[in-house]
């Protein structure tokens, strides 16, 4: 057996980690006077550094570190990477997008940081209080950012919403975790597994499973646990939210697939008909509520919500084709997502001075680069061939049939009908010319800045790439589901008691 360094094992989570504590000891050290915009540099060239980090992980054996509590693999590597990657486009948002008097900004940039710790370590946990830890970690960081504009109304309520039903699903989370401790008698993943079969309380097990999805359908935002998400989108500052609406939701996917293929792969009669009527609930219910908005943020909140329902019509598959739909489609979204997002903020500002869909008329005249990609962007959310979310929607439905769900793939695709609608409306008053009125200023072009710039290439870039030429990336994600099936080597080969001893 190859005996790697157990770090190595965590190392973009070391990196992120010194990255952001660096940031917060030059912030220190810095005059008050001094411009902080800087730190946004340091924070991307750390997000960079774990890109890279969790690359090399590629190179090192599949296996378990610390006591068999995390694992690398490639379904963990490919999260580690999406995440790293969407951190970074965030930190490029901000460093153009958060105004040089903003406060704290040297905290802004290490909180995202610290909140993508947490989330690379939740995908690649596999014991569940470590899952706990990670959550916490990823979601303190989080309440924070929602509320960063505290000046604001909104910022402030967001955050409290935010963090109060997010306690709350973290509770029942925790709690489903101590239930399954007290009907199997451990909290390691792939000794759930072997448990569940032969337990004898399979009252408590069942009620533990089903508490422990409330608390991650909540993080990914999925009716009905839904409610939090268009207030804290629209109070949030636009990178954060951009953040917000991709990361985490990753993360959680990441463990939601865990959970119900590793853990409880015997209780599939049980999570299965669970997570057909959560998608058929976000598709429908984010779809509908999405058409009466007339704030972008809002719209952009609902739409977030359906696209959690694609997402989990892809469970209805059965083994791998399953997974690798559900870690395609992830991808895609978040690279769709965060351009769009990155657009808004451009073009509402920092306080959202403009944030209605009528405040976009004409944006394809007054800025042509960001009038094209936002219309680009939403065909890609729309499911338009040659984009990104054709071939996410395409495998997630392509998943949901294959495993004799035909009626939720229906499902799936009136609801993109709808869904058609509330873009394609945004999309219209882009590209149509503004009415000329002799009291009302013309909105000047938003500038599109270097960092924000390179977020927007990266950004369309990947969509493009996920539309034209989806193999690698679907074999990424094909290997990715293979590995999380079945455990690591060195967790096979190891016994339960020299796993858990310290």
């Amino acid at each position: 057996m190859n005996q790697v360094p157990d770090i190595l094992r965590i190392l973009p989570e070391v990196v992120l980690t010194l990255t952001g504590v660096a940031v917060m000891m030059i912030d220190a050290s810095l005059e008050p006077a001094k411009p902080r915009w800087p730190l946004g540099w340091v924070a991307a060239i750390g997000a960079t550094l774990a890109y890279g980090a969790s690359i090399f992980q590629f190179s090192i054996p599949e296996g378990a570190a610390y006591f068999g509590t995390v694992e690398t693999s490639p379904f963990t590597i490919f999260f580690h990477v999406l995440i790293c990657l969407i951190v970074l486009v965030t930190l490029l948002v901000a460093i153009d997008a958060l105004p040089a008097d903003s406060h704290h900004q040297g905290e802004f940039y290490a909180l995202v940081l610290f909140g993508a710790v947490g989330m690379c370590l939740l995908t690649g946990a596999v014991e569940l209080l470590v899952v706990f830890i990670a959550l916490e970690i990823s979601s303190i960081s989080t309440y924070i950012l929602a509320g960063y504009r505290k000046h604001t109304d909104r910022g402030p309520e967001s955050a409290i919403k935010y963090f109060l039903l997010g306690s709350f699903a973290t509770a029942f989370l925790l709690y489903g975790i101590a239930l399954i401790f007290g009907a199997t008698g451990t909290t390691q993943v792939y000794e759930i597994a072997r448990a569940v079969p032969s337990a004898p309380n399979q009252w408590m097990i069942l009620a533990g499973l089903a508490m422990m999805l409330v608390g991650i359908l909540f993080k990914v935002s999925a009716a009905p646990f839904h409610l939090w998400t268009p207030d804290v989108y629209e109070g949030a500052p636009s990178p954060v939210v951009a953040l917000l609406s991709t990361a985490p939701k990753a993360a959680a996917f990441a463990l939601l697939l865990r959970i119900v293929y590793e853990a409880f792969p015997t209780l599939r009669p049980v999570w299965s008909p669970l997570i057909w009527i959560v998608a058929v609930l976000s598709m429908t219910v984010g779809n509908l509520a999405a058409l009466r908005q007339e704030n972008v943020k809002r719209m952009l909140a609902y739409s977030s919500i359906a696209h959690a329902g694609y997402i989990l019509a892809a469970f209805a598959g059965l083994g791998s084709t399953g997974i690798s739909a559900v870690v395609f489609y992830t991808a895609a979204y978040a690279a769709m997502n965060v351009g769009v997002f990155t657009v808004v903020t451009l073009v509402s500002g920092y306080d959202d001075r403009l944030p209605l869909v009528a405040d976009f008329r004409g944006l394809i005249f007054r800025s042509p680069l960001l009038g094209s990609l936002l219309l680009f962007f939403l065909i890609s959310l729309v499911g338009i061939p040659f984009t990104g979310g054709f071939f996410g929607k395409f495998y997630s439905f392509s998943a949901a049939v294959s495993g004799g769900a035909v009626v939720l793939a229906i499902i799936g695709l009136l609801n993109s009908g709808v869904a058609a609608a509330y873009y394609l409306r945004l999309a219209l008053a882009a590209a149509q010319r503004a009415p000329k009125s002799d009291g009302e200023a013309v909105p000047v072009a938003p500038r599109v800045g270097v960092a924000v710039g390179a977020a927007l290439l990266l950004a369309a870039t990947a969509t493009l790439g996920l539309g034209i030429v989806p193999g690698q990336v679907l074999r990424a994600a094909e290997i990715g589901a293979h590995t999380l099936q079945s455990p690591p080597p060195e967790t096979q080969e190891l016994p339960v008691e020299s796993r858990m001893r310290p």
